[in-house]
């Protein structure tokens, strides 16, 4: 997106943010269902995310990383709103390619497996999950979006990884003796 843009929208141009939000629009959304594993509340966390970007635009320092900064708002938008609505979950499906285009759904086994798993995570590996497999972010973008350290970043990421692959593992077994009685 244009740093003139993002320019103009941090001396209060709302024309200007507006056309900023609606290029970001699908792809927060995306995320944020990613993170959140829910419509409802991934449609809150972008509405929060574009009224927290636009009360804070303006001490954004450097214009051309308003993607990354926008992302940073967006994540911690999502955990916000999990933590708020830690009893609230509505299971929905996750998409069956990764950001290298493999297929999820070949490799994990079962969809609905994957899903299970996904929903054991919290919500901060989720996001660290989601920025680096689903959008193939490096751990050092993940670092940034989620305003940690490196360190922190790859342990939430291999953390998030063994939980789902014991999640998926367990499952996998229960299934199978559930299949044998």
């Amino acid at each position: 997106m244009s740093a003139q843009l993002v320019r103009l929208a941090q001396r209060g141009d709302r024309d200007a943010f507006e056309t900023l939000a609606e290029a970001w629009l699908d792809r927060l959304y995306a995320t944020a269902t990613l993170i959140l594993h829910d419509r409802t509340l991934a449609e809150d966390a972008v509405q929060e995310t574009l009224i927290r970007a636009w009360r804070s635009l303006s001490r954004l320092r450097d214009a051309n990383r308003f993607e990354a900064w926008l992302r940073k708002v967006l994540v911690h938008a999502c955990i916000d709103t999990a933590r708020a609505e830690r009893h609230r979950r509505t299971e929905q499906e996750l998409p069956t390619t990764l950001a290298d285009g493999s297929d999820l759904e070949a490799a994990a086994g079962e969809r609905d497996a994957v899903a299970r798993a996904f929903l054991t995570l919290s919500p901060d590996h989720r996001a660290a999950f989601v920025l680096r497999h689903y959008h193939g972010h490096s751990v050092a973008a993940v670092a940034d979006a989620l305003h940690v350290r490196l360190g922190t970043a790859k342990s939430r990421i291999h953390y998030a990884e063994r939980a789902m692959a014991r999640a998926m593992e367990v499952d996998t077994r229960w299934a199978t003796q559930g299949d044998v009685a």
